[in-house]
């Protein structure tokens, strides 16, 4: 692990393949660290030909915790946004698109293939909007526009997500047995739920960090990112979007949307997916980045 300097704070990141390969950026989800990237996963990129990295988002793993920070008060971040206003909140998405643009700042290189998952994918999303001469492909994955138009999550998930999590450390079994029962609530019906590598990434992620304060200034990141659809009908890199069919916290109309919010984009809608990347689509999801990045060298 390495640690670069970046938009005044320090970023936690990880390199896979030969240095002088091009680079896929992986991006990685709300409350969670660049591992869920699994070392597999990058592998089937690096197979490919890429140079590989993943890193810590602020706020998550290895990467400065913002902890001076005051705690988000969620009830008047909600009031705030329903009354239609932007409430101040410690960062934006934004903010942590230009985290990873220093990143790339800090490793030298000039433009990446950019890929994100559910935030990451909204950071992602913000890079090539923004950061356009710097992003040489988009993927999307299992993520959304911002358009207030488009289906809530199911409130189920939103309930367990919601619901306050075991202290890990007086009670790590009911910790992982909660963050199991989640994992599996969310992850689609066509591929098998692993719960022995759920418990073994999640316990990696107590032993790199915990920080729950940190997950809730994520969050109010997400909740004032607003509507980014007239924004991404300027993006020009290539994109990709994909989304899982049974996909309860961002359904599957969100992945649509993005698609179509993007001049060109192409989405791959994953029979039997949640909001989750099962090792069986990982050869394919690879392969699919691999294409959308030869259309942006080829162009």
């Amino acid at each position: 692990m390495n640690i670069a300097k970046s938009n005044g704070i320090e970023l936690a990141w990880e390199s896979f393949g030969e240095t002088n390969g091009e680079v896929v950026l992986l991006i990685a989800g709300l409350g969670t660290q660049m591992i869920r990237w699994t070392a597999p996963f990058c592998a089937e990129l690096v197979a490919l030909g890429y140079r590989v990295v993943r890193f810590d988002n602020r706020d998550a793993g290895y990467s400065t915790h913002l902890d001076a920070q005051p705690a988000v008060d969620f009830g008047a971040l909600a009031s705030a946004l329903q009354a239609g206003h932007r409430p101040e909140v410690p960062y934006t998405l934004y903010d942590m698109a230009a985290d990873a643009i220093g990143l790339l700042d800090a490793l030298g290189v000039a433009q990446a293939h950019v890929v994100g998952r559910s935030m990451g994918g909204m950071i992602a999303q913000i890079m090539a909007s923004e950061h356009g001469s710097r992003v040489l492909s988009l993927t999307s994955i299992m993520s959304s526009t911002g358009n207030p138009a488009l289906p809530h999550a199911a409130p189920d998930a939103m309930a367990m997500m919601m619901q306050p999590m075991p202290d890990p450390y007086s009670d790590r079994a009911g910790f992982l047995s909660r963050s199991s029962a989640f994992a599996r609530h969310i992850a689609g019906v066509g591929y098998p739920f692993d719960e022995e590598a759920h418990h073994a990434m999640v316990s990696e992620e107590l032993n790199r960090a915990y920080d729950p304060a940190g997950t809730g200034r994520q969050i109010a990141a997400v909740g004032v990112a607003g509507d980014r659809r007239a924004r991404l009908s300027g993006v020009t890199a290539p994109t990709l979007v994909i989304h899982g069919s049974d996909d309860p916290l961002f359904l599957p109309a969100c992945g649509r949307d993005t698609a179509a919010s993007i001049p060109a984009a192409e989405l791959l809608m994953i029979d039997g997916m949640g909001h989750d990347l099962p090792a069986g689509v990982w050869r394919q999801v690879a392969g699919r980045i691999d294409s959308v990045a030869r259309r942006a060298v080829s162009a």
